[in-house]
């Protein structure tokens, strides 16, 4: 039996934001099995280990009540992004990642935080929150600093030794 997850569904020009579903996999899975998700696992994931992390990504929704959300670009999963806050964190998270190699560099990230933040400032209630990001991926900062974060040197990071990231309300013209 399968349970649907119940939530917003919100849109951009180009892309469908939705909850993710079990059809969703096979593209989060190949993302998870190439070298392009290096910076956020860290170790490499079978098939099996990705079914788990996938399990991650939509089980987030049923416990928190929001989570990231499925870039759909005309019906396929490119990747995914918007609020996180798993058991750990130190503060609420915007997250981000393109599943699909031939979505990058084409402002779908940009596009869907636009969407993804005044949502979580208004309906979620958020005042502020962080991006986590390898210091080596420099298309994520680069992506963080045009969504008008700031580095924050002094906020603590969830242990990876990660960059912070600072955004808060405003900080990004929709």
């Amino acid at each position: 039996m399968t349970v649907a997850l119940t939530g917003p569904t919100l849109r951009t020009e180009r892309l469908i934001l939705r909850l993710p579903q079990a059809s969703d996999f096979d593209a989060f899975a190949a993302f998870l099995a190439s070298d392009r998700s290096r910076y956020v696992r860290s170790e490499d994931l079978d098939r099996g280990k990705a079914w788990r992390s996938f399990g991650h990504f939509v089980g987030h929704w049923a416990l928190r009540g929001f989570g990231s959300f499925v870039l759909d670009r005309d019906g396929r999963a490119i990747g995914g992004a918007g609020p996180w806050f798993p058991e750990g964190w130190p503060e609420h998270e915007f997250g981000w990642t393109l599943w699909s190699a031939d979505a990058e560099g084409q402002g779908y990230i940009t596009e869907a935080m636009s969407a993804i933040f005044p949502y979580a400032w208004q309906t979620l209630g958020w005042t502020t929150a962080v991006s986590y990001i390898d210091p080596e991926n420099t298309a994520s900062i680069r992506t963080a600093e045009r969504l008008g974060a700031t580095h924050d040197p002094d906020a603590a990071d969830p242990g990876y030794e990660d960059l912070v990231y600072r955004h808060s309300p405003g900080g990004f013209a929709t």
